[in-house]
């Protein structure tokens, strides 16, 4: 039977392999996981067992150059094989992908939760949005069809094949470490490519979990394949001559280099970035429908979300809400995954605490701080990465705080008399990934829809993230690249059109020569 190795991560302790050499399923290789931080998982058939590393890894540098190479070579010849199965096979891969997912969301949602410190049912929801992009995947055969015209001229008929690339990449962030490789890789795959994915170093486990999963659904070897590692292993992939398609999500400085390099190296390339986001809040709205919007869109997922909403523009009396915003905000506080009184969770390392509280310190010299969650502390847990509920008031658009991205659970709030200004505020903003409007009007609705300068908007819904048969459309410095990811957009990103011209002659045809480029 043929022998078939996996690479695995554990971002853990330097192994003891003279106390877990050779050791077989069981508790003892539980210990092992909890102990090791790299390891190869060998297995023949049904059997696994953990063997030791013949070369030791540092957590630093990730995949070594050699086995990158191997990766890509493994995909390309998978890429050989895979482009010619049929599109419903492919859909059968895929249905049988998310029945594994629903059945194992929990799993996934507890690994996902202890390493990024996301609350349970958010973790829920993370692995859920990937699931609903899958179910798209499987439904890939009617997004392949091409066009047909007949006689375009003379006994010329005229159609078109959507046809696969190639090696796909997709490098995704710390934040969604589920739903955003889940944004990727199905639906590259369904359309016959291979894929690359290169998760945040982070939180990995996450996307192992993903890929095993996916190999258990009957996916044949090397159609996907995670490769860890940071900027070194990053710039070989997107440099690489048989990466045809890069997919990214994360920063502005890092999301415009990929970007860059990505398309230097004649590379398509969809790079999704940073966001300022803005809710905008009318007189006429329900009151208490809005101020729960603002608390559970603001500081959800310690608002490490690039669809927050971090800014509240309250137009005319609606200002007088930031009090009852006050005191709604200050009941939600963060807390361990696992507990049911946990509004959140801590953001994702120290460094990223010590940023947002650099930067809620320049707020307070720069407006009026309500609700100041940098001296959070969370019993139990003395050395977390906790940041409280924070609420800034008579923000200023010049502020430090407003122009930058803080990615913590920290609001904004900004006063304006009428719903142009407020209009032409978030328009004056370099980004524009997502905003909403909360009100009773229709045409207040209809003209924000209309003049906004935002890619995603909600109405009356405060983070309009687009169900996965639209695609997730974010405009200005929120997005770098031409087709966006999921949807139809996402299938014109994984493919190429090829377009077929035809005629057939008969025997004894007479024959002339056409010096012109006119189609007879």
């Amino acid at each position: 039977m043929a022998r078939r190795k996996v690479k695995t991560v554990y971002l853990t302790p330097e192994p003891k392999w003279d106390q877990y050499k050779d050791i077989t399923d069981g508790p003892a290789q539980e210990k092992a996981f909890q102990d090791c931080q790299y390891f190869i998982r060998t297995e023949i058939g049904d059997k696994k067992r953990l063997v030791r590393c013949k070369t030791w890894i540092k957590k630093e540098s990730g995949y070594t150059d050699e086995e990158i190479e191997m990766a890509i070579k493994a995909a390309k010849d998978a890429f050989l094989s895979w482009r010619e199965t049929p599109p419903p096979e492919r859909s059968r891969v895929m249905m049988k992908y998310q029945d594994l997912l629903k059945t194992n969301q929990d799993e996934i949602a507890e690994i996902l939760s202890k390493e990024n410190g996301k609350t349970f049912e958010d973790a829920k929801g993370d692995v859920w949005r990937g699931i609903e992009v899958v179910e798209q995947a499987a439904n890939i055969t009617p997004l392949l069809m091409g066009e047909t015209v007949e006689n375009v001229a003379r006994e010329i008929d005229s159609y078109s094949y959507i046809q696969s690339l190639g090696v796909c990449l997709g490098i995704t962030p710390f934040n969604f470490p589920a739903m955003i490789p889940l944004w990727m890789f199905p639906m590259a795959i369904a359309c016959g490519n291979t894929f690359i994915l290169k998760p945040s170093e982070q939180d990995p486990m996450t996307s192992n979990k993903l890929a095993e999963l996916f190999t258990e659904a009957g996916a044949p070897p090397n159609l996907l394949q995670v490769i860890h590692g940071g900027k070194d292993q990053v710039d070989i992939l997107i440099r690489h001559p048989e990466i045809r398609a890069i997919s990214f999500v994360g920063s502005v400085p890092v999301g415009q280099y990929i970007y860059k390099t990505g398309t230097e190296h004649l590379k398509r390339v969809q790079s999704f970035a940073g966001a300022k986001n803005h809710m905008v809040v009318m007189p006429d709205a329900n009151k208490n429908k809005t101020i729960d919007s603002l608390v559970g869109s603001s500081v959800g997922a310690a608002g490490q979300r690039c669809m927050a909403i971090s800014v509240a523009v309250f137009v005319g009396s609606s200002k007088e809400w930031i009090e009852d915003l006050k005191n709604e905000m200050e009941i939600v506080a963060p807390g361990p995954w696992d507990s049911e009184e946990s509004g959140f969770g801590p953001v994702i390392s120290p460094q990223a605490k010590d940023k947002i509280i650099g930067l809620i310190e320049r707020g307070k010299s720069e407006a009026d701080c309500l609700i100041d969650g940098s001296k959070c502390e969370v019993d139990g847990y003395p050395n977390g990465n906790w940041i409280g509920t924070t609420l800034f008031a008579n923000v200023k658009t010049e502020s430090e705080i407003y122009k930058t991205e803080i990615f913590g659970p920290v609001l904004l709030c900004i006063e304006v008399s009428t719903l142009e200004e407020a209009i032409e505020l978030i328009n004056a903003n370099p980004f524009g990934n997502g905003t909403s409007i909360f009100t009773a009007s229709g045409r207040a609705a209809r003209k924000f829809r209309h003049e906004i300068e935002v890619g995603q908007v909600g109405i009356n819904v405060p983070i309009p993230v687009p169900l996965p048969f639209f695609s997730f459309t974010g405009w200005k410095q929120s997005f770098y690249g031409d087709l966006h990811a999921y949807g139809k957009q996402a299938v014109r990103f994984y493919t190429e059109t090829k377009t077929v011209t035809e005629r057939w002659f008969e025997e004894d045809e007479e024959s002339t020569k056409n010096l012109t480029i006119n189609l007879e």
